[in-house]
């Protein structure tokens, strides 16, 4: 049984959580900031925590499984834990259930409007993992399924939203979806070649990039306008420049005609990056 787990841990990435951990709890931590004055209680933090374990979870695993086929056939994932048989649909069928169990008694310890977005955010859990098969905004969808972390961090925490709730929203959204657009170009061939739907596919790799660089610029002007609004300092200012060169940088590390560094810009930046967020955000409200 642990070495199956092991497997399926292996198969979602589940250390990758870290990317959208850290805007859960800046939603969460701005959220009570802006609409209590206070800081969310221990529990709190333990609840929205196991709530964004069990969400990314499901979601990760229910990508693996509605994707198995298409994985099956591209060289680059045929390895993978389903398509390879090293773990069975049943098995992890039993793994998203269980995920689900862990976000829906999150959400009741948390508050009622947690439980009652919970049919939507279920919804686009599930949705995401189908939009390649008809539109290349698939991109822009996983973004905003991601960024339901910092959206759920700051509902469960405070019960209610707000303004700055989804000016935060945006930034991640669009952020997810520039590094999304980066990864993909990766599959370019493959997903043009099989019908299947991206921006890199559709508009070529050279194009991609821009596209990605422009989602990039429209979330760093998300993350400042959060701050103006909701009266940050300089030190949250410095997080979000500092965010903003982390994503120049990972550009520069990938060209139309140089794809080698893809993984260390998609995994180490962008996880440096949701980090270095929250800790100026919350070094800001500390001060």
């Amino acid at each position: 049984m642990f070495k199956k787990l092991a497997i399926i841990l292996e198969m979602i990435k589940f250390e990758h959580t870290l990317f959208a951990l850290p805007f859960a709890f800046l939603g969460a931590i701005l959220g009570n900031v802006v609409e209590e004055g206070t800081f969310p209680s221990l529990m709190e933090w333990v609840w929205i925590t196991l709530a964004m374990v069990g969400a990314r979870s499901a979601a990760m695993t229910l990508n693996r499984v509605i994707d198995a086929r298409i994985d099956q056939k591209n060289p680059r994932t045929a390895m993978r834990a389903i398509p390879a048989k090293l773990i069975s649909m049943k098995e992890a069928a039993l793994f998203i259930a269980g995920s689900f169990v862990l976000l829906f008694v999150s959400a009741y310890q948390l508050n009622i409007l947690s439980v009652w977005l919970l049919p939507l955010a279920v919804f686009f859990l599930v949705f995401y993992s189908y939009t390649k098969r008809f539109t290349y905004l698939c991109h822009v969808i996983l973004g905003g399924t991601i960024a339901l972390a910092p959206l759920g961090g700051w509902v469960g925490a405070t019960g209610t939203l707000s303004a700055e709730a989804f000016l935060l929203y945006a930034g991640v959204v669009f952020w997810t979806a520039g590094f999304d657009v980066i990864y993909a170009t990766q599959d370019a061939d493959y997903d043009r070649k099989h019908g299947l739907y991206s921006i890199p596919s559709y508009f070529g790799i050279p194009k991609a990039l821009l596209i990605a660089r422009i989602f990039h610029v429209i979330s760093f002007t998300a993350f400042l306008v959060l701050g103006a609004v909701s009266s940050f300092g300089w030190v949250y200012f410095a997080g979000v420049f500092l965010s903003g060169a982390i994503m120049v940088y990972e550009h520069s590390m990938v060209s139309a005609d140089d794809l080698s560094k893809l993984n260390l810009a998609f995994f180490t930046m962008n996880g440096i990056l949701s980090v270095v967020m929250f800790v100026f955000s919350l070094g800001d409200l500390l001060l």
